[in-house]
């Protein structure tokens, strides 16, 4: 095997404040070979550069986490394009790319130092069932009444979203570190209206080993949030989240509403190689 790996910093506010993704490319590898490598690269999410398959894409992209693959994921979908770029691709419409993946063709934009890419449809949506919440609950340990509201907010990775009375509630949850079964669960407060951050974020996933894992950056959470936002009328123009405030980072979000819900963020190379031969090469 030979390949090529960049990791980028993707949903940055300076150099080393936002979520770190693993690229992969230049080589054909199996789906255990990918799923291995991600495991190793030991970072929420690997991504790994393939041809289109569909020719309406300018390329694909394989996303893993440390336990499963997903259909979509938007950090590493800004991270792919960043890569893509960054190695000489060249998109058939100058500005616009079109990214395959699970869940079919996304559209990516640039616009100045951002990439921007179109929230997907819902895959799931509506209200959260009773059993799920007790869960939910459970792993926030917060109280029913601390909810503002509650849904599914599943665009790939599965989230449910959790909506608490303000961005200091949202910072304020100390949720338990050890979750058997997977769950994802993603936190959303608002900060006082004129200033610089709209809305505070926090995501929490399990990792299939029984921890709790809090992302840095989570552009599919922030995607179902920007739909949420608009269609229950809390926000009706461009808005800037954070996230990663509880971990140290500065993770920027940049939502736009214009005729999509366009999630945006910067992005960087930090460094880049390439990786040693080994065993894996194969269709998948």
């Amino acid at each position: 095997m030979t390949a090529r790996f960049a990791l980028v910093d993707v949903f940055h506010d300076g150099p080393f404040t936002g979520n770190p993704l693993a690229v992969v490319s230049g080589a054909d590898l199996d789906t255990a070979t990918m799923q291995a490598m991600t495991r190793w690269f030991n970072l929420s999410e690997t991504a790994f550069l393939l041809p289109p398959t569909d020719p309406a894409a300018d390329y694909r992209v394989r996303i893993f986490t440390l336990a499963h693959e997903l259909p979509f994921a938007g950090h590493p979908t800004l991270g792919a394009c960043h890569a893509w770029l960054s190695l000489g691709g060249r998109p058939r419409q100058p500005g616009h790319i079109v990214q395959e993946c699970g869940t079919g063709l996304v559209p990516i934009r640039q616009d100045r130092d951002r990439l921007a890419f179109a929230a997907p449809k819902l895959l799931r949506e509506g209200p959260v069932d009773e059993a799920t919440m007790r869960e939910v609950l459970a792993v926030l340990r917060i109280a029913p009444e601390q909810i503002v509201e509650a849904r599914w907010a599943d665009n790939g990775p599965g989230w449910v979203g959790v909506m608490l009375a303000s961005a200091d509630a949202v910072l304020a949850v100390a949720p338990v570190r050890r979750h058997e079964g997977r769950i994802d669960i993603g936190l959303v407060g608002a900060h006082p209206p004129g200033g610089e951050i709209a809305w505070e974020i926090r995501t929490l996933f399990s990792d299939g080993a029984g921890a709790l894992v809090e992302d840095p950056v989570t552009g599919s959470f922030n995607a179902a949030v920007a739909g949420w936002l608009r269609e229950t009328g809390r926000a009706a123009g461009p808005y800037v989240a954070a996230q990663g405030t509880t971990l140290g980072r500065r993770g920027r979000i940049f939502v736009d509403y214009d005729g999509a819900d366009w999630i945006g963020g910067r992005t960087l190379t930090v460094a880049e190689g390439t990786l040693a031969q080994g065993p894996g090469a194969a269709g998948a």
